[in-house]
């Protein structure tokens, strides 16, 4: 019965981040926004809710145990592990995938300065965050004045994409899936759909993505106790590879269409928010477990991990002012690395 709710949300999350991928452009293009803020912004901030939800729930409900702090933090950790890792690897596949059908083969057209501006962020932001969890438990202050300012660098990031030039992005747009049902827009490609029509369709969308990521969270966790996995195991590696899945799919979907910098910044704008938003409500609201220990080592080493593997494909970017599909795949290996590292650790070789 798991298998056949796995299949059942991978499906959901699929047709979710379809309708979400064409709706949000749309959306940007209703509201004048420059490609950077589509994809940095709106389609990162909404494809990082089902893994922002996990932790945020097992914080704020969990009645003040050490475990759900645990399962929380462990989870906050894993989402940007995640994705400066196994995200990048499997867009890395589907450029190489399409890179006969291109003209530079597997070299992406990006917008480097977008994605440069991504990385500052989320490096300063990381930092500081992963910085607090060497603080000591007490005073509390401290980590309330890292949230702030977590919160504040967030703010200045969104303001700087906003503020972005719109000329000449998002272009060459496929129609609204959703203009169809639509009455009183004539149902043509060259069709312009109302706002409200779109933000149902973005709102749906979420709502499939949403749904589908919950059941498959729950369907994985199942399949671990059945197979006795540890949780830290599931909140830390295995559940973020579920909740991740809207932003690898709306990748590879817009890889495939050759909108490189909305399908990359999908991804590096998911990247700021894990390492701010969610990290606000673990300081806030469990300081406690936010906390390098000998028995966090390990959850914290996820995010040395992705400030690694961030270095191995971004920086010869910024040397370059190129990016390769090729280049993405530094991603697999250090993730791979990280699990063989996690399989030690439960084995007692740390």
């Amino acid at each position: 019965m798991d298998l056949v709710i796995l299949v059942a949300a991978f499906v959901i999350i699929l047709a979710g981040a379809e309708l979400f991928t064409n709706g949000i452009e749309w959306f940007g293009r209703k509201l004048q926004l420059a490609e950077g803020a589509v994809g940095s912004v709106l389609a990162a901030v909404g494809t990082a809710m089902p893994e922002t939800m996990i932790p945020t729930i097992a914080i704020l409900t969990g009645g003040g145990s050490s475990e759900s702090h645990g399962v929380g933090v462990g989870a906050i950790l894993g989402a940007p592990f995640m994705l400066a890792t196994l995200a990048m690897f499997v867009t890395g596949l589907a450029v190489l995938a399409v890179a006969r059908r291109r003209q530079d083969g597997d070299r992406m057209p990006v917008d480097t300065r977008v994605l440069a501006h991504d990385m500052r962020f989320f490096g300063i932001a990381y930092a500081i965050a992963i910085g607090a969890a060497f603080l000591p438990l007490d005073p509390a202050w401290p980590k309330l004045l890292i949230a702030a300012i977590l919160v504040g660098i967030y703010g200045r990031y969104v303001k700087g994409h906003f503020e972005d030039d719109p000329a000449a992005d998002l272009d060459d747009l496929p129609p609204l899936r959703f203009n169809r049902l639509d009455p009183t827009t004539p149902n043509t490609d060259d069709a312009v759909p109302r706002l409200r029509v779109v933000t149902i369709q973005v709102l749906t969308a979420l709502g499939l993505i949403v749904v589908g990521a919950y059941f498959f969270v729950m369907a994985v966790e199942h399949l671990s106790a059945s197979l006795g996995v540890a949780p830290i195991i599931v909140a830390l590696v295995i559940a973020p590879i579920a909740t991740e899945l809207p932003e690898k799919f709306n990748s590879i979907i817009w890889v495939r269409q050759g909108k490189d910098t909305l399908a990359m910044g999908n991804i590096t704008g998911a990247m700021v928010f894990q390492s701010t938003i969610p990290t606000v409500v673990a300081l806030l609201f469990a300081a406690d477990a936010w906390h390098f220990s000998p028995e966090s080592r390990v959850a914290f080493l996820s995010a040395g991990i992705a400030f690694l593997s961030s270095a191995a494909i971004f920086i010869p970017m910024a040397r370059s002012g190129e990016l390769r599909g090729k280049g993405l795949l530094w991603g697999g290996a250090f993730y791979v690395g990280y699990l063989a590292i996690v399989a030690a650790s439960l084995m007692g070789a740390f």
